[in-house]
Parts: structure tokens; C-alpha cells; sequence
């Protein structure tokens, strides 16, 4: 039986060939076509399941947005502001182009650092000035936000929360709940197959599992 309480969140990185020079251990989070094709496939009748893209890669807008038009699927797309319209990444007009289509755009930050720690300076630069930069591409606003590298505590959460943000995407790897403002998220990587996201993402976890996969969550949370 679907769990219809219960948001899967997948998230994308790149798809395909990389058109620019990728940070270490940035290829790991690379799938291909084929794969991803065949991911839209095996989710696109799952009412559980939510689409995401982080990092504003070219291949959001030439190979991820005719796949989900094709199949009818809507997604979230978390732009790094600072690499607009940088060779390999999204140009401000690829954006408008998402959000004509009726994709969502969040922010991913300015310059794909951890957000845990940074000094007020940094704060004011990948929490505000990164949202403004994509509020003026898009022309209106940008509302949820996705943690470059999943790192988070109790200080960076209030200072989201202070900036407005009505929703924040982490990278958890467990279910989240409708309409919860945290919303962990699985990312898909290359070594996933379909066999592999069948059992360890769209099928629910054993309980001892999510009890300590919930109280890591917490743990981060209260730091």
C-alpha cells in the first residue's frame, strides 16, 4: 500500500557528459542518460515521489527538462547563483526557461560551500545575496533552498528559517513528511540501478532503521 502521508524526495546532479571541470568527488553524483531516462520512468506514476536538480548544470536544462516534459513531471531546480551563465552551467535565460515550463527554482547558495559555520559576511552572501541574484533572473520569488553538501546544525536552521525560507532540502536519505519544512532527499548517483532505488529508497525502511536515521536528523538539528 502507497504511503500518501510520505514525500520520497529523489535529487539529480548532473546527467550525461560534464561540460565543465567537476570538484572531487563530484563525478560519483554523474548519471546517464539512459539511467536517468529510465529513473522518470520507474517514478513518474508514484505519487509519493519529488523531483530535484542541485548545482545548476547544463544538462538540467538540455537533458533533464525535455525528459520531464515528455513524461508530464514537475521538479525543483536548486541554482547555484554564482555559476549562472559560467560555461557548463545554466545561463540566466536557461532559468527563465525552467520556470516557464513550470519548474520550480530554489537556491542552492553562490559558491557550493558548506552553509554550517560560515562567518556573517558569508551568511549574507549564500543565504540573501544568492536568492537575489535568482529572484531578478526569474522575476519573482525564490522561496526554498537545498544545503550544498547536506551539512546543517542548530544555528544554520534559525538563520534559514529568519531569511524566509518556506522549506529546506537536505540530503538525508530518508522519507519525509508532507509538507514538513525540512525534506530530506535521496540522492541518485552513478552506481544506482533501478534494482538498487527500488530497495533502498521507494521501499520503506525497517523500523529500527528510520528511528535511527530520524534521531541522526535530530542530532544535526539540535547541535
Amino acid at each position: 500500500m502507497i504511503e500518501r502521508s510520505r514525500t520520497i524526495n529523489l535529487c539529480f546532479h548532473g546527467v550525461g557528459q560534464p561540460a565543465r571541470q567537476l570538484e572531487p568527488g563530484e563525478a560519483d553524483y554523474w548519471v546517464g542518460v539512459d539511467t536517468f531516462r529510465a529513473v522518470l520512468d520507474l517514478v513518474a506514476g508514484d505519487p509519493r515521489v519529488r523531483l530535484s536538480f542541485d548545482d545548476g548544470n547544463l544538462s538540467d536544462v538540455t537533458v533533464g527538462l525535455p525528459a520531464l516534459v515528455e513524461r508530464g513531471l514537475t521538479a525543483t531546480f536548486f541554482v547555484l547563483a554564482g555559476r549562472l551563465d559560467q560555461v557548463g552551467s545554466l545561463a540566466s535565460d536557461d532559468v527563465r526557461t525552467l520556470a516557464d515550463a513550470g519548474m520550480r527554482i530554489g537556491s542552492h547558495g553562490m559558491d557550493h560551500v558548506p552553509w554550517r559555520g560560515l562567518d556573517t559576511g558569508d551568511v549574507e552572501r549564500e543565504l540573501v545575496q544568492a536568492r537575489q541574484r535568482l529572484e531578478a533572473v526569474v522575476g519573482g520569488r525564490v522561496v526554498e533552498a537545498a544545503l550544498p553538501l547536506g551539512r546543517y546544525d542548530r544555528r544554520l536552521l534559525g538563520q534559514l528559517r529568519r531569511c524566509g525560507y518556506r522549506s529546506l532540502h537536505t540530503s538525508d536519505r530518508r522519507w519525509a513528511r508532507d509538507g514538513a519544512w525540512m525534506q530530506p532527499r535521496f540522492s541518485v548517483r552513478g552506481a544506482d540501478t533501478l534494482s538498487s532505488l527500488r530497495r533502498d529508497v521507494l521501499t520503506p525502511a525497517p523500523l529500527a532503521r528510520r528511528a535511527r536515521l530520524g534521531a541522526i536528523g535530530v542530532a544535526k538539528s539540535l547541535r
